[in-house]
């Protein structure tokens, strides 16, 4: 069964990139709609990014669109998120999660999926 490791999370300064990786084993994850949510403290979980599968499409939230891209290599087994011009309000654990309805990044949730993994943290502070 499908296996997911988020990594790439970690302390930048406002304005910083970073690139979280969600790897996957056990299945092919091109098979997959994959999502990306995140979690700040003592907030609800929030959809951020998701890739279709199949010919991709892809999804943002409002609060990340234009700095944030979501891609695959699927030779690698591997969803990205590249994560650039980050701010405060983005620190936050993040969780890749598959399958998901890509549409449901627009909604508060539920976030139904089979699979998801451990998280990454990610923290923005000058």
């Amino acid at each position: 069964q499908l296996q997911l490791v988020e990594s790439g999370g970690g302390l930048v300064t406002p304005g910083g990139s970073l690139r979280l990786s969600c790897a996957a084993s056990g299945a092919t994850l091109d098979d997959y709609a994959v999502g990306w949510f995140r979690q700040a403290p003592g907030k609800a979980r929030e959809g951020v990014s998701c890739i279709s599968s199949g010919v991709d499409g892809t999804y943002y939230a409002d609060s990340v669109k234009g700095r944030f891209t979501i891609s695959r290599d699927n030779a690698k087994n591997t969803v990205y998120l590249q994560m650039n011009s980050l701010q405060p309000e983005d620190t936050a654990i993040y969780y890749c999660a598959a399958p998901v309805y890509c549409r449901s990044i627009y909604y508060s949730g539920p976030y139904e999926a089979d699979y998801w993994g451990q998280g990454t943290q990610v923290t923005v502070s000058s």
